[in-house]
C-alpha cells in the first residue's frame, strides 16, 4: 500500500541537497521525497550504473536531478562533488550523508583492515562530507543568504546504544557519527546557523542493509523472541527526513531522531503478564503482612 505524504507538496521547495549514497535503499527514498516535495537533487555514488539508474528514475517522476560518481571516503572525491552540486544548482542547502558499509562478522573474525573500511565510509567519509560543505552551507556562503545556514543530516543506527552481536565495526563507526553530530551542532550552529541532525533507523524492509543484516532465516526468530519486532519502511526514515531539513524541524538541533518503533528499547518478556500480576500482588501482600523491624544498635 503506497503512503500518501502527511506534508504539503513544497515542505521543501527551491532547496538544493545532495544526497550521498542516494541511489540506493534508504539514500534513494530520501532522495525521491525531497524531489517529490520540491528540493533538486544532487546524488553521490561509486557505482556509475547504479547512479544512472537513479538519476533516470528520479528525472521520470519530474524531479531535477544529477548524480556525481565519487567515494565519500577520498576527499577530493568530496571536495569535487561539493563544488559540481554548486554549480550546477548554484547552491547546496542540505547534504544528508546516507553513504555506509555493514556485513555481519565476529569480532575475532574481522581484520583491523575490514574495520577501518568501515569507520572510513561511515564517520570519517562523514566529517569529510561535512568539512567539504561547510562553505556552501554557512550562512553568509556562496549562494546563500548571510541569514541563515542550511542543513546536515546524518544517517545513524541504533546498534550502538546497547551492544550488537557481530556489529562491533558498525557500533563504532555509528557512535562516531552521532559524536560528529553533536558536536557539528554545537560548534556549527553556534557560528554558522547549520542544523546538524541523525537519524537512527531500526530494522527496514527492502534495503541492501537488510538483506545482509537480517536474512529471512534471521528475522523470523528475531520477531519471536523481540516483542516489538516488526520492520519499518524507507518511507518512515524519508519522512523523519523531510520533518528535520524542513521549517517543522527548524529548532531541533544536535539530535538523532531514533525512527524503530521502539525496538531498541525491546526486551524478551521472561514472564507473561497475567504472571506478572500475580507474582505483585503476592509480593506485595507479603510485605505488608510482615511485621516492621526496630533497627537495633550494635554499639
Amino acid at each position: 500500500m503506497k503512503m500518501e505524504s502527511p506534508f504539503k507538496a513544497d515542505i521543501v521547495k527551491g532547496k538544493i541537497a545532495l544526497i550521498t549514497g542516494g541511489g540506493s535503499g534508504i539514500g534513494f527514498e530520501i532522495s525521491k521525497q525531497f524531489g517529490e516535495h520540491g528540493a533538486s537533487i544532487a546524488i553521490m555514488g561509486r557505482r556509475k550504473p547504479v547512479l544512472d539508474a537513479a538519476v533516470s528514475t528520479l528525472q521520470s517522476l519530474g524531479i531535477k536531478a544529477v548524480g556525481f560518481e565519487g567515494d565519500v571516503r577520498k576527499q577530493e572525491d568530496a571536495k569535487r562533488v561539493v563544488e559540481s552540486t554548486f554549480k550546477h544548482f548554484g547552491r547546496l542547502d542540505i547534504l544528508v550523508n546516507a553513504a555506509a558499509g555493514n556485513f555481519l562478522v565476529s569480532a575475532e573474525d574481522l581484520s583491523p583492515n575490514g574495520f577501518r573500511t568501515v569507520m572510513d565510509i561511515d564517520s570519517v567519509g562523514t566529517f569529510t562530507m561535512c568539512h567539504e560543505a561547510l562553505k556552501y552551507l554557512k550562512k553568509g556562503g556562496p549562494g546563500r543568504s548571510p541569514s541563515g545556514g542550511g542543513s546536515i543530516l546524518n544517517i545513524s543506527a541504533t546498534l550502538h546504544y546497547t551492544a550488537s552481536w557481530y556489529q562491533i565495526h558498525v557500533s563504532a563507526a555509528k557512535a562516531a557519527v552521532d559524536g560528529i553530530t553533536r558536536n557539528l551542532a554545537l560548534e556549527w550552529g553556534t557560528d554558522y546557523d547549520i542544523q546538524v541532525n541523525g537519524i537512527a533507523p531500526g530494522p527496514i524492509g527492502d534495503t541492501p542493509g537488510m538483506s545482509k543484516l537480517a536474512p529471512d532465516e534471521i528475522t523470523s526468530k528475531a520477531r519471536e523472541y523481540m516483542p516489538l519486532y516488526k520492520l519499518g519502511e524507507k518511507w518512515d526514515i524519508a519522512m523523519a527526513a523531510l520533518y528535520l531539513v524542513s521549517d517543522a524541524g527548524k529548532y531541533v538541533n544536535g539530535t538523532t531522531l531514533i525512527v524503530d518503533g521502539g525496538l531498541w528499547l525491546s526486551q524478551p518478556r521472561h514472564l507473561p503478564k497475567e504472571a506478572i500480576k500475580q507474582l505483585s500482588r503476592a509480593v506485595e501482600k507479603r510485605s505488608r503482612d510482615k511485621p516492621v523491624g526496630v533497627p537495633t544498635s550494635k554499639l
